[in-house]
């Protein structure tokens, strides 16, 4: 069991380098239009492993920014699922851990209740 579970975490720190890599690779516009709109407090990360927008009411660009970025998630947390056996949901819950870790201070992070607070 221990050797599973060490696998598993390898697994995963294999496949969330690889969202690291399709983040960087789907273009320096989308990820500086992410860090641009988390900054402006329209965007924040969810424990779902997705991002959401914050205020009710936001401009068209930032809420299909949103609909981009959780599809580039969606599809790398299903790949990583899929060689390692788990679901979609728990591949995002453990990246999200990762990234609340790494969001800067003033960014908006969503408690598992649903609400959102700066960092």
């Amino acid at each position: 069991m221990p050797y599973l579970t060490k696998f598993a975490l390898k697994q995963f720190l294999l496949g969330f380098a690889l969202i690291v890599g399709l983040s960087l690779m789907s273009g320096v516009a989308a990820a500086g239009a992410l860090d641009d709109a988390k900054a402006a407090g329209l965007v924040g990360e969810r424990p779902d492993g997705f991002v959401g927008v914050v205020p009710s009411t936001v401009p068209l660009e930032v809420a299909q920014l949103v609909e981009e970025i959780n599809a580039q998630r969606r599809a790398a947390y299903a790949d990583i699922a899929a060689r390692n056996g788990t679901s979609v949901d728990a591949v995002g819950v453990l990246t999200a851990e990762k990234l609340y870790q790494r969001a800067q201070p003033g960014e908006y992070l969503m408690s598992k209740s649903g609400q959102w607070t700066r960092k």
